[in-house]
């Protein structure tokens, strides 16, 4: 199966709203321009070193998402040009994240990671400390980041009956905090193995790595 055919295959199985995010972590610069010229524009990357070297390759048409966990100390290497944030995770990241992007004079697009998976290897926020977030003065004078929706990652399971309920949390989190910032219209969840049980549970965008690039050779 070639790069292109396994992502026409996904793009005609979900609904033209859903967002695609191809993930190419781990992936040569060579894979990804065959999903590129296959027409895909939206790339995910969980590293920022190796996002950065790969934008700095390619065409700069390419949005480039951030899906992995931040580190403050590296967000300056992806500030002028990364699309959106997935992952971020408190309001120390986000002011870090406003810093850097007014260095380069842009307004950053960020998702709030809510912990919604049982394991504790989960990074993200409770939903009681985004809504508290959402509401602080301090985020309020945060002038080149804009929360645009939320971010889970449920348990790594084959309990397809707990994943959805942990989809479904983040679905109704983002529900009651989208009355407290109306701006959020990104729901960020489900990927290779569960994206179709995502978007039943009210996803709009989608992370799908191996699906398209075939399994990951973590060397």
């Amino acid at each position: 199966m070639s790069i292109s055919i396994n992502l026409q295959e996904i793009k005609s199985s979900i609904p033209e709203s859903i967002t695609l995010v191809a993930v190419s972590k781990t992936k040569p610069v060579s894979d990804l321009m065959e999903a590129y010229d296959a027409g895909q524009r939206i790339f995910g990357e969980n590293k920022i070193q190796e996002m950065a070297e790969k934008y700095e390759e390619t065409p700069k048409d390419i949005q480039w998402h951030m899906i992995g966990h931040v580190q403050r100390n590296k967000v300056k290497y992806m500030a002028k040009f990364v699309s959106l944030i997935h992952g971020v995770d408190s309001l120390k990241l986000l002011k870090e994240i406003n810093k850097q992007a007014k260095k380069h004079n842009r307004v950053i697009d960020c998702l709030l990671q809510i912990k919604i998976a049982k394991e504790d290897s989960k990074f993200g926020m409770s939903f009681n400390d985004a809504s508290a977030l959402l509401q602080s003065n301090e985020f309020s004078e945060l002038k080149h980041v804009s929360i645009v929706g939320l971010m889970g990652m449920a348990t790594f399971t084959d309990n397809l009956s707990q994943v959805e309920t942990e989809f479904k949390l983040l679905k109704s989190t983002f529900k009651i905090l989208k009355i407290l910032n109306p701006k959020l219209l990104t729901i960020s969840m489900g990927m290779s193995g569960d994206y179709k049980l995502a978007i039943d549970c009210g996803s709009t965008m989608i992370r799908v790595g191996s699906s398209i690039f075939g399994s990951r050779n973590y060397q």
